[in-house]
């Protein structure tokens, strides 16, 4: 759709007459701290967590690319960068997500998790009227890696010990602060 409106209203040869250039950026699916929304797998773990509750998960082993909120959001800024810098060549779709090696279940996020929290179990639950998920779900990040420069920085297994830290230690700012320091230096 975004391209589709691009290359009617704002069509990249005609640059220079509209002055517009649009990027339209995708991530992958991202874990990390400050999301509390309803019937997300962080939030539902880390609230069962806390209250000493069974972690419930439907399809435990479909692979995502899970990747931490600071990956993408550091690729978006260094997309917006380079898109005012050179609107021609930057102009058009980008992906953020994990490397292909980086991946895992529903079940290693849980379990890493639960590890990473200290306590914890859970329990695989089917619902009749249980909607249709893919098993499995990637995202090919050669473009931004290969013409942006951008590549995540996280394993894994830092993906889900960074999200379960913030959770262990969401009203700490200065936590917060450290996390974020952290990830400029790599």
């Amino acid at each position: 759709m975004i391209s589709s409106f691009r290359s009617s209203f704002f069509n990249i040869e005609k640059y220079q007459i509209h002055k517009k250039s649009i990027a339209s950026a995708r991530a992958g699916n991202v874990i990390g701290g400050g999301d509390w929304a309803a019937n997300r797998i962080i939030p539902d773990i880390v609230k069962a967590l806390q209250s000493n509750q069974a972690i419930e998960i439907r399809n435990p082993q479909s692979v995502r690319p899970w990747q931490h909120v600071l990956e993408p959001l550091f690729g978006y800024l260094l997309l917006g960068v380079k898109l005012y810098d050179n609107p021609l060549k930057y102009s058009g779709a980008w992906n953020f997500g994990p490397l292909p090696d980086s991946t895992f279940t529903v079940e290693d996020l849980v379990n890493k998790s639960i590890e990473i929290w200290g306590n914890g179990a859970y329990k695989i639950t089917k619902h009749e009227n249980q909607v249709h998920e893919a098993n499995l779900l990637k995202l090919d990040i050669s473009k931004s890696v290969d013409q942006l420069g951008w590549k995540p920085c996280l394993s894994a297994q830092e993906t889900i010990e960074w999200t379960i830290g913030w959770y262990k230690n969401w009203n700490s700012y200065d936590y917060i602060l450290q996390q974020i320091n952290k990830y400029q230096q790599l």
